[in-house]
């Protein structure tokens, strides 16, 4: 392969694994926000124990997210080189601000959590994880701005050399850059899916207790949380989603008609339940209704555009219907689990326990599908009708070296991975009793 193609996957195999941690973190983050309060109010030794648990839970993931995350911003500059140049001026803004603005805020507050049992009172130890939370959404806010831009410029001006080649964009408001038209749907899109993801883990691991019989009161009261957070997320990320979509069908009419499969521009497009490469199964207008709120709207197909700028249709359409219908099955898993609370049958109902825990990867899978729809279907872009991806690599590193870093990430990811996954199995199997023993002794 040659570099620019390395250079895609090396990025693209960070980037990915990456993004396996900040949805965990930032959905868990909120809950330590309503266990911590609900611990303020409620003078039940089993919240000192919920607290303890989630918030370890939380250390682990939140170190292997930042580890993995600081690699990304070198790979900028070593293989996108052309792309930092051209985009800098407006790229490193949004950086800068989540690394001073939001991770200090973050990371310094988790010091309190983590440490700060029997030194601090109840109240500081809810105020810590309420700014715990609201730096993980911060962090998540300005990384987004900067990805959004990518997506959606605005608020630049393009700057020429001597000879009239456009050399790079250049800042001219940043308001309009950080609220360019995508950012806010991406944003709570993203933020509503990490509270999916943290929702089910909560309670996919208190189903597992509950179906080893372990640790009860604490699984009981925790599944119940992760059930209530678990229908406002998925509920939320339904109708995010569907404005996140409209958005990319106004402002990336040929990554949405790729995500669509829609091939011919018609009016009264239909909605397609199944679809290219599949058979064609679809509700006669509906598409069109959805995103003009109008039946018979016109809606642009793969034919609009010229062949050269349209993302691959096959990767991009699969991934985004692979995304949309499981994630309508966890909104009805977790709107069961309501009513099996609601009638005091949630904590007996072994088969939907086991459902519960099984599901767990679920969440992370699909974040990880959207954001290859997101990325995927940008394609040919770098930056959305300014800068080729082509045109943004580092010419001068070799393919050899890229290719040598990736076997390299790949063994180090691997293992951490490993050692993630055995720390969480560790402390699951450990379960909240032992973490309360180690904490008072």
């Amino acid at each position: 392969m040659d570099a620019m193609t390395l250079s895609r996957v090396q990025f693209g195999l960070t980037a990915g694994f990456h993004y396996l941690f900040p949805p965990l973190t930032i959905g868990l983050a909120w809950i330590l926000v309503v266990l911590a309060w609900l611990r303020l109010r409620r003078a039940e030794p089993v919240y000192d124990q919920m607290m303890r648990f989630w918030t370890k839970l939380f250390a682990i993931n939140f170190a292997i997210g930042v580890a993995t995350g600081i690699i990304m911003e070198f790979e900028f500059g070593t293989n996108w080189s052309t792309y930092s140049k051209y985009v800098g001026d407006i790229f490193g803004a949004p950086l800068a601000a989540e690394a001073i603005f939001s991770f200090f805020l973050e990371s310094s507050f988790l010091a309190v959590l983590v440490f700060g049992w029997n030194r601090v009172s109840k109240r500081v130890h809810f105020f810590s994880a309420l700014m715990v939370a609201l730096g993980s959404v911060l962090s998540a806010f300005w990384i987004i701005v900067a990805n959004s831009w990518q997506q959606t410029p605005a608020g630049y001006k393009l700057v020429t050399d001597g000879a009239g080649k456009v050399v790079r964009a250049e800042l001219t408001s940043f308001a309009a850059a950080i609220f360019n038209p995508s950012t806010l749907p991406r944003f709570f899109h993203a933020v509503a899916g990490a509270l999916v993801t943290g929702a089910f883990v909560v309670a996919g691991i208190s189903a597992w207790y509950l179906l080893k019989g372990r640790h009860v009161d604490f699984a009981r009261k925790s599944l119940a949380i992760g059930i209530v957070v678990g229908v406002i997320a998925t509920m939320g990320s339904a109708v995010v989603g569907d404005w996140h979509t409209r958005q990319v069908a106004h402002t990336q009419p040929e990554k949405f008609a790729a995500m669509e499969a829609l091939f011919k521009t018609q009016s009264g497009a239909p909605l397609l339940l199944l679809g290219y490469p599949l058979p064609d199964l679809g509700i006669p207008k509906l598409l069109s209704l959805m995103v003009y709120f109008d039946p018979n709207a016109q809606v642009k197909g793969l034919d609009a555009f010229p062949p050269q700028d349209l993302p691959p249709v096959t990767f991009t359409a699969m991934s985004f219907h692979a995304m949309v219908w499981p994630g309508f099955m966890c909104m009805f898993v977790m709107l069961y689990g309501a009513l099996l609370l609601k009638r005091g049958r949630l904590y007996d109902s072994r088969r939907f326990l086991k459902a519960l825990f099984w599901l767990i990867p679920v969440p992370f899978a699909l974040n990880e599908i959207g954001w290859f729809t997101a990325e995927i279907g940008r394609q040919p872009w770098a930056v959305y009708h300014l800068l080729r991806t082509a045109d943004a690599y580092s010419p001068t590193v070799p393919a050899g070296q890229i290719l040598f870093s990736i076997i390299l990430f790949t063994l180090i990811f691997t293992g951490l991975f490993a050692l993630g996954f055995y720390a969480v199995r560790k402390h699951v199997l450990a379960g909240p009793e032992a973490e309360a023993s180690r904490k008072r002794g």
